[in-house]
């Protein structure tokens, strides 16, 4: 199994992003949250089942208490970081 680098991590969840906001990929940046995305709950929840089909993960996420999740959705770049390591835990590293 090939390891994932994490720029392909980043752009496949940006790319995710994307898909579940209807907007461009190119629209997608790391500094966003995902409300400036027009991502509503049921979004992050679409967005979170996108990530654990495309990367073959268990994301810890409670859409019932967000705020006591391990997964972290109040942006971008906080959705990669939280993927990339769950990714880099499933693969040993």
């Amino acid at each position: 199994m090939q390891v994932m680098q994490k720029a392909d991590v980043a752009e496949q969840v940006m790319v995710i992003l994307a898909e579940q906001a209807m907007v461009e990929r190119s629209d997608v940046s790391p500094d966003q949250s995902l409300a400036d995305l027009g991502l509503d709950s049921m979004g992050v929840v679409e967005v979170i089942f996108a990530v654990e089909e495309a990367f073959g993960i268990d994301v810890p996420f409670n859409a019932n208490a967000p705020e006591k999740s391990d997964f972290d959705v109040s942006s971008v770049a906080s959705v990669i970081a939280t993927v990339e390591t769950l990714v880099a835990q499933k693969s040993g590293r």
